[in-house]
């Protein structure tokens, strides 16, 4: 199991999502990767969601991370 996190930002705070990279990816590649499975996602369904997103990301490997998101750091 790969202990490489990403992190995928939003505009709020309550749709922030942490995902575990499959081993097999570099960290160059994994966002290269990732960045094209929304845009082609969202190019075949426009009104899609982070569901949506989330899930065609599991279908590739990647893994939800449950975590809790802490105070600012100044």
């Amino acid at each position: 199991m790969s202990d490489t996190l990403m992190i995928l930002p939003a505009s709020s705070t309550e749709g922030i999502r942490l995902i575990r990279v499959p081993d097999d990816f570099g960290s160059h590649e994994v966002f290269r990767r990732v960045t094209g499975l929304i845009a082609t996602l969202e190019e075949q369904d426009p009104d899609c969601g982070r569901d949506d997103i989330l899930a065609s990301l599991e279908d590739y490997g990647f893994e939800t991370v449950d975590f809790i998101l802490g105070p600012t750091l100044p």
